[in-house]
């Protein structure tokens, strides 16, 4: 028994030991700064006109994107040290927050309202995001886009932009080799979708409403085409109440989708693409934090249920925690992208995500059509 406590204490203290050399440097201080500064200017120009189509997300993705190369040329210089610092603590800022920020965002989606007034949103959610990541993925494939970024470029496009790449790439384990493509493709996902997303958020904006369809029908639309949920609110917001509340149902269903879709891509390529070496028996890597995100659902609904106004607070806190955290996170992935590797691979699968944003946007409004 003494041994087991010696041995249990010893891995605690290698644990510690570890982790600490990784997070206790100075790189690990100046890129967690220089992230949550980004965060923050992203959350405070999303609030106008033009910003708001890109979304706070994707305003730190530019930010970091742009500051590595100021801090490359005033900080890192020729350090070799600093340089590998740097790369390590925004992989692991971009990973971890990421991770965490997903679970907070679960406090945004309320279970009664999906079950209540968006139960009949739910499955045609589930058929909207099986048959646009399939599709996605078929068409990114035939293109020849390798099957990580295809994977990854099909669950923004149909599910919730960034945070679907981000929790899909967070599902799928890659060896140590193939980490820095890995990353690489994650911005050109999140990249494509943000493209796709304000492109088709204007396209809806203009011509919506020449189209006929009633501003109930609209929001859906916009809730089951758009990608980001800042783009759903965006257009959303611009139908009025009845348009905004269908936009806003309709993407957060869609968000519902993330669990399982994260949860089956992960078992699906882990047995079909997988490239990790196996010495037998081979360990899914299951997106548990996807769990966590469910917890936090139940959690927010429960306390809006039992605290009204109260638990409608708490939960609004979490997102915004949620969302400075996401927001630090895709600031540390635009600091480590590759532009060489971003302006050598993202033509097809911009291609790819266009295609299928089209076929999407129509299926969208055979549905509205069909159902409301």
């Amino acid at each position: 028994m003494l041994g087991e406590r010696a041995r249990y204490k010893e891995k605690v203290k290698e644990f510690c030991k570890k982790w600490g050399k990784r997070i206790a440097t100075p790189q690990m201080a100046v890129i967690a700064v220089i992230t949550l500064i980004a965060s923050f200017i992203g959350a405070w120009l999303k609030q106008y006109p033009g910003f708001s189509l890109l979304g706070a997300l994707i305003i730190a993705l530019l930010i970091g994107m742009i500051v590595q190369f100021p801090i490359r040329a005033w900080y890192v210089r020729n350090n070799e040290i600093r340089a590998a610092g740097v790369k390590d603590a925004a992989g692991l800022i971009a990973n971890k927050l990421l991770r965490l920020g997903i679970i907070l965002l679960g406090f945004k989606l309320n279970l009664d309202v999906l079950f209540t007034t968006g139960i009949k949103c739910l499955p045609l959610a589930a058929v909207i995001v099986a048959v646009t990541v399939v599709m996605t993925y078929t068409i990114a494939r035939w293109l020849g886009v390798d099957p990580l970024l295809a994977i990854l470029v099909a669950g923004g496009t149909g599910i919730c932009g960034a945070a679907a790449v981000m929790a899909i790439s967070g599902s799928i384990k890659v060896s140590k080799h193939k980490a820095e493509e890995k990353s690489n493709d994650e911005v050109i996902a999140v990249a494509i979708v943000a493209i796709m997303g304000v492109i088709f958020a204007l396209i809806e904006l203009v011509f919506g409403p020449m189209t006929g369809l009633s501003k109930e029908q609209l929001g859906i639309v916009a809730g089951g085409s758009l990608h980001e949920i800042a783009h759903a609110v965006a257009v959303g917001a611009a139908l009025g109440a009845e348009g905004e509340t269908m936009a806003m149902i309709m993407k957060l269903s869609r968000v519902l989708m993330l669990v399982v879709a994260a949860i089956l891509i992960a078992i699906w390529w882990d047995k079909t693409k997988s490239d990790v070496k196996s010495d037998g028996k081979r360990k899914i890597a299951f997106p548990w934090f996807m769990l966590g995100f469910i917890a936090a659902s139940v959690l927010g609904t429960l306390f809006i249920s039992w605290w009204g106004q109260g638990g409608q607070q708490f939960s609004n806190v979490c997102v915004d925690i949620a969302y400075i955290l996401l927001g630090m996170a895709m600031a540390a992935l635009g600091i480590n992208v590759n532009f060489t590797v971003l302006a050598k691979r993202g033509g097809k699968a911009l291609l790819a995500s266009a295609i299928a944003s089209v076929i999407l946007l129509g299926l969208c409004v055979l549905i509205a059509m069909l159902f409301f």
